[in-house]
Parts: C-alpha cells; sequence; structure tokens
C-alpha cells in the first residue's frame, strides 16, 4: 500500500499544525513515542474495512470503537505494532476471516497478524453460539501472549464502559442487544477479568476494567 496514494504526508502536516494550535504552540516533547506511516495506513486500513458497520444496535460507527481501543492500547504503554493491532483487532471477525487476516499478515507483518488473530473469537460466518465462543476465547487466553492480552482487555475496557453508560442511559434492557443477555454478559466480563489477573501483566489495565465490571455488576444488583 502506497502512502502516497492517500496523501499521508498532508494529513501529517495537518495533524501537526492542529496539535500545535491545540497546545498554543508549545512544542510536543521529544520523548513521546512517535507513530509511523505504518500506523496511520492502519487506521486506514481499519476504517475502510469496516466501513458503513455501526455498534451494536446504535447508530454510533463502529470506527468510534476502533479509535477507543486503541487510545487505551496507547494510554496503557502499546507500542506501535499493538497500537496497530488494536486498530485492526475487529477486522478479521467482523470484516473477511482468515482472507481477511492473511492480506492483514502482507500488510502489517506476523506481529500485528499474530494480535489481531488472538484477539478473533471466531472465522465462522455465521458465527458458532454465543456461550461456545466466549468459552473457547476465555481458555485461548490462557495461552497468549502479553500484547494480545494487552490489546484484548483495551477491547474489553472500551466495551465495558459503553455498557455501563448505556445501562445508565436505558436502563436492563441493554442486555438484550447481547447474545449472552444480562446474565451471561456479567459473567463473560467477570471471567476475564479473572483471566487477564492471572497472567500478572498489565495490572492497571486490569484494575480499571475490574473496576467497570464492578460498576455494572453493582447496577444489575440494584436495579
Amino acid at each position: 500500500m502506497s502512502a502516497d496514494v492517500f496523501g499521508i504526508e498532508d494529513r501529517r502536516s495537518q495533524t501537526a499544525a492542529t496539535v500545535a494550535e491545540a497546545t498554543g504552540g508549545m512544542p510536543v516533547l521529544r520523548s513521546c513515542m512517535q507513530l509511523s506511516e505504518k500506523f496511520e495506513e492502519g487506521l486506514i486500513y481499519a476504517t475502510r474495512a469496516h466501513g458503513n458497520q455501526t455498534r451494536k444496535k446504535t447508530g454510533i460507527p463502529f470506527v468510534a470503537h476502533i479509535l477507543g481501543v486503541t487510545a487505551i492500547a496507547l494510554e496503557y504503554g502499546a507500542n506501535e505494532t499493538e497500537a496497530i493491532g488494536a486498530l485492526l483487532h475487529d477486522t478479521v471477525e467482523d470484516c473477511g476471516g482468515a482472507e481477511r487476516l492473511r492480506d492483514i499478515r502482507q500488510k502489517f507483518g506476523d506481529d500485528v497478524a499474530k494480535i489481531v488473530d488472538g484477539c478473533t473469537d471466531t472465522y465462522e460466518t455465521p458465527k458458532p453460539p454465543w456461550l461456545e465462543r466466549k468459552r473457547a476465547y476465555i481458555e485461548h487466553l490462557k495461552h497468549s501472549d502479553s500484547s494480545t492480552r494487552l490489546v484484548s482487555a483495551s477491547d474489553k475496557l472500551h466495551n465495558t464502559r459503553a455498557i455501563l453508560a448505556e445501562l445508565r442511559r436505558h436502563g436492563l434492557e441493554v442486555f438484550e442487544r447481547f447474545g449472552g443477555k444480562k446474565d451471561g454478559t456479567v459473567w463473560y466480563y467477570r471471567t476475564l477479568v479473572t483471566s487477564f489477573r492471572q497472567h500478572g501483566d498489565h495490572s492497571d489495565l486490569t484494575d480499571e476494567l475490574d473496576r467497570v465490571v464492578s460498576e455494572i455488576e453493582k447496577f444489575v444488583h440494584e436495579h
């Protein structure tokens, strides 16, 4: 994929100008990680792959989730490879299966493809039954690597924050949007917290996920 085709250099200049304006012209610290053109290619790729998809039974563009997960991953220490994995974490499951993974491996390399593969709970269309998929994913996490867990936990944190916000707006009916309904959804995220905790890495991220899941559990108990 050629960066010039998409005018990436122009966008980089525009981004720099926007940052300068937002900071009153103050220089950005050089110690910050510099994201390369490959990250920008990943952002374009993910945006195009998910196209006009929206979040489950909402009008929210799916790209909002992609950006949210990537932001969380970066906030909790992701390197560029992990950040690209975050951008692409749903493309295989939702946008093409094994063929999509081959394309990602060709364009972004084995390390990114490994993260995306590790965040995918099925390659099948239609998807297998919800409980079967979630049990298999939890089992899969036992043998995952640290980079995959970082992106996966970032994904789950963004999901649970969205669920909690929707619960506060609409009440328990929100769980009807999910295959696991109320009991299955709460079980799944609590079990994920336990699974992430057992590995001992990304403890701050796991703590935050635990806090949000606890808020969901409290809401359910009180309503």
